[in-house]
């Protein structure tokens, strides 16, 4: 089964939340009023979008619906599906430092699947034939290091880490040492996953930072939220306070596979401006993938896989 099936079968329980909730109400509006809106709204906002985003999609139909003398609710699903499809695209730019030198700082609360994206990650770039190095800078819970040490074999790529409860900031000092001794193109940081004491955490990614661009002023900084998929509405709230700690530049989220809360995907790139850069859909090394709009869309949706000729898979 490839990266779309398993996506398509992950997102059915959000499917039937959102997309079954979405033509009900389609099939029940004769026309296209206030009540017609209302219904949808309520729709949306159950199947996580949230309030802003489908506030947003919502003006944006009533604006389709005028400019193009739209008259049935019947003649409004394609539109709808664009609208969120508009409002999930990844540029190229977006995967800039998947081409660079680049350190990838992955951050998170524990139990949304950190250390494994980590992995994973490193499983990606290492197919495509780039150097990776990994830094367990993860030192405070217990067998972290043993557990992206696994990865790291699974992956086939080297790791560098340090002694439970060691200086995070050593192991990346470290580690940028190695990366630069052997030539690495990406070095990911698995790093500590707390959120309760906002301060520790700014004062220990700041330090981090700080490391970084003295040491490795050559490389391109990533730094990916992971976000835990079942968890709705929760997890846009640990983005936005992520948010206020670090400089955030993509979200990988997790555990899409068999969730009801899929929709909270369309939620935070139009909420927080902050575009979902891998989903995963499963606990296997290759069932994290780069996010990609259409696929998401039609996976959800039930529609075909349409690629343009450019497209080219990060599947091996």
């Amino acid at each position: 089964m490839g990266f779309f099936d398993r996506l398509r079968k992950g997102l059915k329980k959000t499917q039937h939340v959102l997309v079954r909730g979405i033509d009900d109400v389609i099939a029940r509006h004769d026309k296209i009023d206030e009540d017609f809106y209302d219904d949808l709204e309520e729709i949306m906002i159950r199947g996580d979008i949230g309030v802003r985003t489908t506030e947003e999609i919502l003006d944006d139909l009533r604006e389709r619906v005028r400019t193009e003398r739209i008259k049935k609710p019947a003649d409004l699903g394609n539109e709808l599906v664009e609208s969120i499809r508009d409002r999930m695209k990844t540029t190229e730019a977006d995967y800039e430092f998947e081409n660079r030198k680049s350190v990838v700082l992955v951050i998170g609360v524990n139990g949304v699947g950190k250390t494994t994206s980590v992995g994973k990650l490193a499983s990606i770039y290492q197919k495509r034939g780039k150097r990776v190095i990994l830094a367990a800078a993860d030192t405070y819970r217990a067998a972290a290091n043993e557990q992206l040490a696994e990865w790291a074999n699974r992956a086939g790529v080297q790791m560098i880490g340090g002694q439970d409860g060691a200086d995070p900031g050593s192991v990346v000092y470290d580690s940028i040492a190695a990366a630069r001794a052997r030539g690495a193109d990406i070095l990911i940081v698995d790093t500590a996953g707390r959120l309760h004491n906002k301060k520790n955490l700014m004062n220990e990614l700041n330090k981090l930072y700080r490391i970084i661009e003295k040491e490795y002023s050559d490389a391109l900084i990533e730094t990916l939220l992971v976000l835990d998929g079942t968890t709705g509405q929760n997890a846009l709230i640990q983005a936005k306070e992520f948010s206020e700690v670090a400089p955030v530049t993509g979200v990988i989220l997790t555990k899409l596979d068999g969730t009801a809360k899929g929709g909270i995907a369309i939620a935070i790139q139009a909420e927080l401006g902050i575009p979902v850069k891998y989903i995963g859909v499963g606990e296997a090394i290759d069932d994290l993938q780069k996010f990609d709009a259409d696929d998401f869309v039609n996976a959800l949706f039930d529609q075909p896989q349409v690629k343009p000729s450019h497209y080219v898979s990060t599947e091996s």
